[in-house]
């Protein structure tokens, strides 16, 4: 633990000035088909010395399970492995369960010094000196209920994209038919769209015929229909249609399927789905709201955002003590970078994917909302710019779910869209104006309302 204290712009800070030391540290260097493992201990007969042992092992199940048990017969008290792609996880899934302290790292913070050959053995020996001294900080990793959750949230995303993109290539070859019918409905695969679009498949050219199969809301535009609907679709549009609509259909599919998954998983991980406090029964009609329940109140959150929240952060809160810890982590708050006088921001950096995504749909969902998120942005934006805007919102958002999950009762209030406005100073801002009418030089009389 450190303390800063600014006395007369003169900073002092108190540091522990305990090193941590272990004697028993091992470090993997990792690639795709073999890892160099580092191992440094005490000697057997020379006090203060130390000895270091190099290896490489092969990255298949058998070898690094052998691996683990000789670890752990030498007493390693950490091993440390860089985040290489996803080569890194047969070795940590494997020591992890061995009993082993495992440690991910970011390849970033343990570049190797300027100047020194790059080998795998020298990488694996300086990875492994850090770890020594304590000079390195862990990479969240999830426990393995939550990792199971993840691949299934992280699939589902892909696939929803994989199906955008084959909406997209529909709208590009009705746009090549002379196809409008996007220009006048909104969703082309809704009820009505899908029932047009099933006709042309089946010969159908007649855009009057075309425009009366339009349903509820849209048949108040079946003469803007019968326009966008006179066409030159032809036999080979037809061919390509049906093609593109089948795997739309086989990706609905199979994300609903994920989707139902991904529900049974979460009402299995501990302390997702809280029992009655009565009679004990989980999900009964008195019983507290679920976790996804919770984080479905809060603005722009549904049910699949809420999914993939908790499967890209769990929880447990304790990997992030605080709320900032944890924006932090997601990469959605500006970084300052300070050198002499000059103090300029920086990007937010990349982060997890995923969870930015996830951050980013729901900030832009709640822009236009008359919720206290939706005023925070139109109050920021006049400053900031929209970017800077969209990306305060994004970071009060986890901040919400932070308090959410470390407090099982808590619930989401929104503030409001007239938050800001109850909080103005009336006084102050009656002086202020004040002050701006008599610069321009008029004399102000007030005269108290009814």
């Amino acid at each position: 633990m450190s303390k800063t204290k600014n006395i007369n712009n003169v900073v002092e800070i108190d540091v522990d000035d305990h090193e941590e030391r272990l004697e028993r540290v091992g470090a993997i260097d990792v690639a795709k088909a073999s890892g160099t493992v580092c191992v440094r201990l005490p000697h057997r007969s020379a006090p203060g010395r130390r000895v270091t042992k190099v290896w490489e092992v092969p990255a298949t199940t058998n070898a690094i399970a052998d691996l683990a048990d000789e670890l752990f017969d030498m007493g390693i008290e950490r091993v440390v492995l860089e985040s290489t792609s996803d080569y890194w996880r047969a070795f940590f899934y494997l020591l992890e369960a061995r009993g082993l302290v495992v440690w991910l790292v970011n390849a970033r913070d343990v570049k190797n010094v300027p100047g020194r050959p790059k080998t795998d053995k020298l990488d694996s020996i300086w990875l492994c000196k850090p770890n020594e001294r304590g000079m390195l900080r862990p990479s969240f990793v999830p426990p393995r209920e939550i990792r199971e959750l993840r691949d299934y949230t992280r699939l589902r995303t892909d696939l929803v994209r994989e199906r955008t993109r084959y909406k997209q290539r529909v709208e590009k070859l009705l746009e090549d038919a002379l196809v409008k019918i996007s220009s006048v409905a909104s969703d082309i695969f809704g009820v009505s769209g899908r029932a047009m679009l099933a006709a042309l498949i089946k010969g159908e050219r007649d855009p009057e015929v075309l425009a009366e199969l339009a349903k509820r809301r849209m048949r108040k535009k079946i003469p803007e229909l019968r326009e966008a609907l006179t066409c030159r679709f032809d036999d080979h549009h037809a061919e390509l249609l049906g093609l593109l609509l089948r795997q739309v259909d086989a990706l609905n599919v199979e994300i609903d399927l994920l989707t139902g998954r991904i529900e049974e998983l979460i009402t299995k991980l501990p302390g997702a789905v809280p029992p009655d406090p009565e009679t004990g029964e989980i999900g009964g009609p008195d019983a507290p709201l679920g976790v996804i329940e919770r984080l479905d109140e809060i603005t722009g959150i549904g049910r699949p955002a809420a999914q993939a929240i908790i499967a890209e952060i769990g929880l447990e809160m304790a990997q992030f003590p605080t709320p900032g810890h944890l924006v932090s982590w997601a990469k959605v708050t500006p970084r300052t970078v300070q050198s002499g006088s000059k103090s300029r921001g920086a990007k937010t950096g990349k982060g997890n994917p995923y969870l930015k995504g996830v951050l980013g749909e729901a900030a832009a969902s709640v822009t236009g909302t008359d919720t206290f998120l939706g005023a925070r942005y139109r109050r920021l934006v006049k400053r900031t710019g929209k970017l800077k805007a969209l990306v305060a919102i994004e970071r009060s958002i986890p901040v919400i779910v932070w308090h959410l999950l470390t407090d099982p009762n808590a619930r989401y209030v929104d503030l409001g869209a007239d938050f800001y406005e109850r909080r103005i100073d009336t006084s102050r801002k009656t002086r202020d104006l004040i002050r701006q009418l008599e610069a321009l030089g008029h004399q102000v009389t007030l005269n108290p309302a009814a």
